[in-house]
């Protein structure tokens, strides 16, 4: 099939791979525009892109696809589909109907739970014990199309968004090629979303990042998975923030002290139920180390009170 691809990050990059490795023509590549990154903030391509013109695609990076003149380009690509993943710009209605075919959606959960930008973090941080990929036609709505194929994980114990994103992605590259093939020749009807069980995905932001010991310690725990690699979850000690990049339990539902009153010589943290031991901490500016290394260059004792 003629396709164009719209993608940008890390996630997007499998599909693509398995698009051309299945022999699919790619017209053109779509993603976001080189951004500021790095100490010098030089713009950096998105990952696709940084792919795409390695292979050797075209590659176009419009700030927006609503110009007119952006939909007529997209429009004179006489495409059979194109393929969404993760591209970080809400597409008009003249993209949508440009493709003979549609626009095809590769979405990491299992809709209508968590539409929208952050399902892989907000399902750990909600507890789900599973989660997916739903590939869907798109229409003007968030996340709302019909869908034409969902295929489900377990979430394993320790789960982050890390290791989560990297299954889901390989999950999204294997389930398009089906996807494609079912919509081309009919097999597969695309079926309406049901609004009962419909949740929203809200981006994240690095507000929610700092723990909040007055919570039990098993939400804690997922948020410190949910938050890795980013943007970590915080604890505040003396002025300085750590980043908690991995932690377990120690003790459930019984109140162990003040929220925040650390117990121990090995930072455990009481919660507002349980208590939460941090097992990988960060200093600003400084390499990850394991909790019991950083103590030996960094007091907490025990008795302190985190904020």
């Amino acid at each position: 099939m003629r396709l164009a691809f719209l993608g940008s990050p890390a996630f997007a990059q499998a599909t693509l791979e398995a698009l051309l490795a299945a022999g699919h023509e790619i017209a053109c590549v779509y993603a976001q525009p080189p951004r500021p990154a790095g100490r010098g903030q030089k713009p950096r391509p998105a990952p696709v892109q940084a792919f795409a013109e390695r292979r050797g695609l075209p590659v176009r990076t419009p700030t927006s696809l609503r110009d007119p003149a952006e939909q007529a380009a997209f429009a004179a690509l006489a495409l059979d589909a194109a393929v969404v993943v993760a591209y970080g710009q809400i597409l008009p209605r003249a993209i949508l109907a440009a493709p003979r075919l549609g626009c095809l959606n590769v979405h990491a959960s299992l809709l209508p739970r968590w539409r929208g930008a952050a399902p892989i973090q907000r399902a750990i941080l909600a507890g789900d014990t599973e989660s997916g990929v739903t590939i869907m036609l798109m229409d003007e709505g968030l996340d709302t199309g019909p869908m034409l194929l969902r295929q489900a994980v377990p979430l394993a114990p320790g789960e982050t968004a890390q290791t989560l994103h990297d299954k889901l992605a390989a999950l999204g590259a294997e389930a398009i090629l089906p996807a494609l093939q079912g919509l081309a020749d009919g097999s597969l009807p695309a079926l309406p979303q049901p609004e009962q069980g419909a949740t929203y995905a809200a981006k994240l932001s690095r507000a929610e990042a700092r723990l909040d010991w007055s919570r039990p310690a098993v939400e804690l725990e997922r948020q410190v998975r949910a938050f890795t690699p980013w943007p970590g979850a915080l604890l505040e000690h003396e002025g300085q923030r750590l980043k908690v990049l991995a932690a377990e339990l120690a003790g459930l539902d019984e109140v162990l002290g003040d929220p925040g009153l650390v117990l121990d010589d090995r930072l455990t943290v009481a919660c507002g139920r349980g208590a939460l031991r941090p097992k990988l901490l960060q200093r600003p500016g400084k390499a990850p180390l394991e909790t019991d290394a950083l103590l030996r260059g960094y007091a907490i004792p025990s008795g302190t009170r985190l904020p």
